[in-house]
């Protein structure tokens, strides 16, 4: 299972079920897929397709939406 945290333009921000502990976020488009770690900082983790000035767009909306993806990441897995 893989919830959708939230979507912007082509984007869709979402985790996998039971992936692993440390929060993250995986981003995936018609153009690649990346990773996010989101704590302690919010990082690149790793990715495939997207240029350099997509990933910069990329964590941008990350770090915009970090205390969303920590909010749906606690009420996912600690419910």
């Amino acid at each position: 299972m893989s919830p959708t945290v939230f979507r912007i333009g082509n984007y869709r921000f979402y985790f996998f079920s039971r992936e692993e502990e440390r929060i993250h976020i995986h981003v995936v488009s018609p153009d690649g897929e990346a990773k996010f770690w989101i704590e302690p900082i919010v990082s690149l983790a790793n990715y495939t397709g997207f240029s350099k000035r997509q990933l910069a767009r990329l964590e941008k909306l990350v770090k915009e939406h970090k205390s969303e993806v920590i909010k749906a990441w606690k009420k996912y897995f600690e419910a």
